[in-house]
């Protein structure tokens, strides 16, 4: 009898513990905490072999730190971009995953080069 009372009280202190451990994770995720860069836009993509620039817009249009990564994760390139053309004249064809950082917001995006 007395180990049934241990397993009732252990279950309802499980219970009572991820309620309020879910509880907190969900006050966490219902920050105003943007994860997207708005209106953020990247073309031509893909790229033809023929092209030296492309054009990267926002909303904000505020100065953007632009990461390029090959696709095994490794940094091949980085500048800052104050304006909307980015010339690419030094990158090979192939596919890129872009880093973009305006502000405190940071959006990643795939760009192909043929």
């Amino acid at each position: 009898m007395r180990k049934s009372y241990f397993l009732t009280f252990f279950v309802f202190l499980v219970l009572i513990l991820t309620s309020h451990l879910s509880g907190a994770q969900d006050f966490t995720n219902a920050s105003s905490i943007k994860e997207n860069i708005e209106g953020l836009s990247i073309y031509p993509n893909p790229v033809s072999s023929g092209r030296t620039f492309i054009n990267i817009t926002s909303k904000q249009n505020l100065s953007k730190k632009i990461e390029f990564f090959n696709v095994l994760g490794k940094r091949i390139y980085s500048t800052n971009l104050v304006d909307k053309q980015l010339n690419i004249t030094n990158l090979n064809k192939g596919v890129y995953i872009l880093k973009i950082t305006e502000g405190d917001v940071s959006e990643t995006r795939k760009l192909v080069i043929k």
